[in-house]
This record gives structure tokens, C-alpha cells and sequence, in this order.
């Protein structure tokens, strides 16, 4: 995916569209408390509460778990504003494999 340099953004603390250098940060990696593994948790009974909540009588199949990893990764962009130096990132990330600055 290419994307150029520089691009003209709001500033929210310009409150004013400027001109913004683009740079790409590493991901960083998720919370470990992110929803499933707390939902996963609960079942193990490691969080709060006992039992199944009504839910898995039986035992998981094996063809539905959640197993394998995605392709690409979602880009974290930064943007820094030219005018006041400030810098925010992108509100969602785009899934890619490749970026290229122009």
C-alpha cells in the first residue's frame, strides 16, 4: 500500500487542518485483557462467578476453535503536526502487509 509523506489532517490541537508528516510506529501487542480472554478466563473459573452461565453443556469441537494467525498486521500511523509539533495516531488501523511512503 503506498501512502504519502506528508498529508493535510485536523490538528485537534491547532483545531485547524495542517499539514502532517506520516511515520509508521511498531505494533504494539494487545492487553491480555482483552474481552475474549477474559470470557475464556471466566470459563476456567479464574474470574469471578462459577459455572458454565448457562451456556456449554458439551465440550468445544474441535474444528471451531480459535487457532492460526492472521496474514498481515493492522498499521499503526502516527501523524505529526508540521505546525505545533504534536503528534496523534490513527483513530483505526488499516490491515496490511507492506507499506510504502511516497
Amino acid at each position: 500500500m503506498k501512502k504519502p509523506k506528508l498529508i493535510k489532517r485536523y490538528c485537534p490541537y491547532c483545531k485547524t487542518h495542517t499539514e502532517h508528516k506520516v511515520t509508521q510506529n511498531k505494533k504494539k501487542n494487545a492487553s491480555s485483557l482483552t474481552y475474549g480472554s477474559k470470557i475464556r478466563a471466566k470459563k476456567r473459573g479464574k474470574a469471578r462467578g462459577h459455572g458454565n452461565l448457562g451456556r456449554y453443556s458439551k465440550p468445544a469441537v474441535t474444528k471451531f476453535k480459535m487457532t492460526g494467525k492472521k496474514i498481515s498486521k493492522k498499521l499503526d500511523l502516527r501523524f505529526e503536526c508540521k505546525k505545533c509539533g504534536k503528534m496523534h495516531i490513527q483513530a483505526e488501523g488499516i490491515r496490511t502487509k507492506k507499506i510504502e511512503f511516497t
